[in-house]
């Protein structure tokens, strides 16, 4: 634009007060542009940013070789490698363990030192406490999810593991709403101890399945032959009956380190039983499954999936339901261990998957042989099951099972100090 200076008459002259050029305008439009994607930038490259922490949707929580544990959160099991010691959050094995109810990327456990149910949170590599709840003389062994924010615990005291005790828990401010004892007959006879290994809550009637122990000496113990399913009416939690099953023994497990129950689509309850010498300690008796019919408040007696009379010939611990009537189970081999002192360190553990129908194994997958006696090592997600296995030979790796295929493949790799993946958990949906 040509200016006349000291002249009157110019094309500056001409341009009105208040109004801009175009190509100011473009200017101006370009350099805002410019500072709005700085701005964006900035803020999504953030740690502590919301919109990056909420892709995250896996944890893994892992035993290093020198004993150290971690937990990692990250978006994708697919593919890639991690490594703990450089991008996970090391914990006080002192204050954490691996007994966890891991919910909306918060993480809840039961810190029997101070006596309080704890609900902590990952943030840049650092496990923090948010809130705490009192929880005196109280052993978790089962949670179970009443509603979003409502968590019911069923356990044992915690002087003699004799008497099942219930509390239920608010968790977005962490307050105790009620505590208490369930009706369920303590020890008896040569048994000394008991354990609770499922429950669940159907048309306001909660079920525990329960077993008894006996101590053998001060490092072994037994079971009793028979489960035991205590019907309460809820919320009053006031007993109903009690029945009695001898088919097999030791129902469930404590759910917050592996799973051993799940529903249908149908509303069909199914639980695993667990005598193998890693829990129950009567592998006389088999593992099996045993069912509770929709609509129904008593086990099936025409039903029962015979696992260790099956082809797989062994015991089983976990259970984890694909959809379509189909399950994954992770089965021990006895003829690749010794015993219970190298039960958890020598890889043996197989992947079967089963059809709950027709009481039918329908293949091995042919998955390295696992380590680790009890893992929550198994995600469901749409048409992909993820499997944790810790190889001896292979590494540590999560590998992809394509449903509708049958298709298997490598995904995430956990290197570096990793020596044991302990649990994969779904941490947002």
């Amino acid at each position: 634009m040509k200016i006349n200076n000291g002249s009157s008459s110019g094309t500056a002259n001409n341009i009105i007060p208040g109004t801009m050029t175009k190509s100011a305008k473009n200017a101006v439009l370009f350099f805002s542009l410019i500072i709005l994607f700085c701005c964006l930038t900035f803020c999504r490259e953030q740690p502590g940013n919301v919109s990056a922490a909420s892709e995250k949707k896996y944890s893994i929580y892992i035993l290093g070789k020198d004993g150290k544990e971690y937990i990692m959160e990250t978006n994708t099991l697919d593919s890639g490698i991690l490594y703990p010691e450089k991008t996970g959050a090391k914990l006080d094995e002192k204050e954490i363990d691996r007994e966890l109810v891991v919910r909306d990327r918060f993480y809840y456990l039961l810190n029997r030192k101070k006596d309080s149910f704890i609900k902590y949170k990952e943030a840049e590599q650092t496990i923090t406490e948010v809130a705490s709840a009192p929880l005196e003389n109280f052993s978790v062994d089962n949670y179970y999810w009443l509603n979003k924010d409502t968590l019911l615990l069923t356990g044992l005291n915690t002087t003699d593991y004799s008497q099942v005790k219930y509390a239920i828990i608010q968790t977005d401010d962490m307050k105790v709403l009620t505590i208490g004892d369930l009706a369920v007959p303590r020890p008896f006879g040569k048994y000394t101890s008991i354990s609770t290994g499922f429950v669940e809550l159907r048309n306001k009637q909660l079920f525990l399945g329960y077993t008894y122990h006996q101590k053998l000496s001060s490092y072994d113990y037994t079971t009793s032959d028979t489960t035991y399913l205590a019907l309460f009416n809820y919320p009053q939690m006031t007993k109903i009956r009690i029945d009695k099953d001898v088919r097999s023994t030791y129902p469930g497990g404590t759910n917050l380190v592996q799973p051993y129950s799940f529903n249908d689509e149908k509303g069909n309850y199914y639980f695993m039983t667990c005598p193998g010498i890693a829990l129950g300690n009567r592998a006389d008796l088999p593992t099996g499954i045993f069912r509770i019919n929709a609509g129904a408040d008593a086990l099936d007696k025409n039903y029962f999936f015979n696992i260790s009379g099956s082809v797989i010939n062994n015991h089983a611990y976990g259970i984890w339901y694909l959809g379509g009537n189909q399950a994954i189970i992770r089965t021990e081999r006895k003829d690749l261990f010794k015993g219970l002192s190298d039960h958890y360190s020598t890889a043996h553990f197989e992947f079967y998957l089963i059809d709950l129908s027709l009481g039918k194994v329908l293949k091995k997958l042919e998955l390295p042989l696992d380590k680790g006696t009890r893992r929550a090592c198994v995600i469901v997600s749409g048409n992909t099951a993820y499997i944790a296995v810790n190889s001896t030979k292979e590494g540590n790796y999560v590998w992809l099972y394509h449903i509708k295929t049958g298709a298997l493949e490598k995904g995430l790799q956990l290197a570096g100090d990793t020596d044991f993946i302990m649990r994969i958990d779904k941490i947002q949906k």
